[in-house]
């Protein structure tokens, strides 16, 4: 498998070629077009990264990830400690405000973290139900306490955004659902449901007031809608350039592209009920070797993805070298659909998104198409995101197709919510939407809860990992995404990409 890396040095280039492309003369106003529209405002009720997008702007959390890397930094708290297994101490900032013009302390902090444990407002119930209580030292210092350890608690921080525990809980919930009260670098002025949002500068922000003062995000879920807003110039930047659109765009001589290698995987999950076919591992490795990766990603991602063999990217805790693609083996795969007693084959439905991923209903196709030629039959049900999502998350699916990348970089945390049984009570499997079980899975997952040693912890990740891809199939991997976006030439537009692919605008200039 060809290794990820970032270039950020081929960012870099763009980011100044961008920026040298025309006048560097400040502009208060940025009109992006986005891929993904808000569901909603409250930054605890959807925990995509889409939403969480969004809501870095409004809010922030005890920590941010800033740079290509994503390096984990002070935000609301400027320094912590993790003085036992149990415990960890945020000592926060002081002099920050709301937008309410109400003042920042531990009160805001302890209110927002209990909250996440709330099903009917948070989407981090899994965050949330491993906390303990939160111990307000003083106003401006913090203890959580966790019931377990959690190695990657602080790796979380950057998205566990804090809310102002008054105007949170003197307002409607329905307000709290589109008007956004945080600490952010931008203020909400307006949000029209389907048509655009209208952010201002927070002028008082406790990093300094970011550069551009108006932001307008238009979220056009249409490729070429929203590549035709860039082209006639209603809009200066891009996010999610479609890859049959990307040859197009890079002969634009008023456009320029930049890309970097995406963390998101694309992969398929796969149940393991002993009464289903497919429980069987002969079987598991011929539907893996029956699928042509390279082709996928030659015909229907047009060179922009690179083959994946494992879930988590190279940045992640965990993530294994040593794991490789199976090769594509059709003969093979049919060999062993034979000795597992399938030699004519079975049937299957194949589930994901249409509206989700780079190409998902396309790949989808090419995955049933391929399967057939071992003699499985599949029946495609692609459907809106809306639909498909509370699918998985009810447990309701046999085999579809989903993306991931873990915003804590640590592969634990990634396991817990895709392949741990389902635990309702312990926010285990929240994600599992085949009801995959493997007790051996299941303890050596629970081990690494204990393991605060980053080397001994990526160690057992790492083997974690091995026996998950290699020794049980438990997914097959397709290949990682490429973040695509695209920006006009002589704006003077200074933007680098992030690698949780967020767009934070105070990040970018003019």
């Amino acid at each position: 498998m060809k290794k990820i890396t970032i270039p950020c040095y081929m960012i870099l280039a763009a980011v100044l070629a961008v920026a040298m492309a025309g006048p560097a003369a400040a502009s208060s106003s940025l009109v992006v077009a986005v891929d993904t529209p808000p569901r909603m405002m409250n930054p605890h009720g959807d925990d995509s990264d889409a939403n969480l997008s969004y809501m870095a702007n409004f809010f922030d959390g005890l920590l941010q990830r800033k740079g290509p890397d994503g390096k984990l930094v002070p935000a609301l708290a400027v320094r912590w400690e993790h003085p036992d297994e149990l415990s960890w101490k945020f000592y926060l900032r002081k002099g920050v405000r709301f937008h309410n013009g109400n003042p920042f302390t531990a009160a805001d902090v302890k209110f927002s973290f209990e909250r996440l444990s709330n099903p009917e407002v948070s989407e981090f119930i899994n965050t949330g139900k491993m906390i303990e209580r939160v111990d307000i030292i003083d106003d401006y210092t913090v203890v959580i306490r966790t019931k377990k350890p959690i190695p990657w608690f602080a790796n979380n921080m950057h998205q566990v955004f804090i809310m102002d525990k008054e105007s949170t809980e003197s307002r409607d919930p329905g307000q709290v659902m589109v008007k956004p009260i945080g600490t952010g670098a931008y203020k909400l002025v307006e949000w029209v449901k389907g048509s655009y949002l209208r952010l201002t500068a927070n002028e008082d922000y406790w990093e300094g007031a970011p550069a551009i003062k108006n932001i307008e995000v238009r979220p056009i879920t249409e490729a070429s809608t929203r590549f035709a807003a860039l082209v006639s110039g209603q809009t200066e930047l891009m996010t999610g350039v479609p890859v049959e659109l990307f040859a197009r765009i890079k002969t634009n001589p008023r456009l320029l592209v930049i890309s970097r290698p995406a963390r998101r995987s694309i992969f398929l999950a796969l149940g393991n009920e002993k009464d289903k076919p497919w429980s069987d591992i002969r079987v598991r490795k011929a539907m893996y070797m029956a699928i042509n990766e390279d082709e996928i990603i030659a015909k229907i991602m047009r060179g922009h993805a690179t083959p994946a063999a494992q879930i988590p990217d190279p940045p992640t805790i965990g993530y294994n070298a040593g794991i490789k693609r199976l090769p594509y083996d059709p003969v093979t795969a049919r060999k062993l659909m034979a000795e597992a007693g399938y030699a004519d084959g079975f049937s299957i439905t194949l589930a994901g998104p249409n509206d989700r991923y780079v190409q998902d209903e396309q790949i989808a196709e090419a995955i049933a198409k391929y399967l057939s030629k071992i003699g499985i039959k599949v029946k495609l049900d692609v459907k809106p995101k809306a639909i498909f999502f509370p699918e998985v998350v009810e447990g309701k699916l046999d085999f579809y197709l989903i993306g991931w990348f873990d915003g804590t970089f640590d592969m634990g945390r990634t396991y817990f919510k895709l392949a741990h049984t389902r635990d309702k009570e312990m926010g285990y499997g929240g994600f599992n939407g085949t009801r995959y079980s493997d007790p051996d899975i299941d303890r050596l997952l629970e081990s690494t809860a204990q393991i605060i040693d980053p080397a001994k912890r990526a160690k057992v990740l790492q083997d974690l990992n091995k026996m998950a891809m290699v020794d049980k199939i438990t997914w097959i991997p397709l290949h990682y995404q490429e973040d695509l976006y695209a920006v006009q030439k002589g704006k003077g537009i200074k933007f680098q990409p992030r690698p949780d692919r967020w767009m934070v605008y105070k990040e970018i200039s003019k």
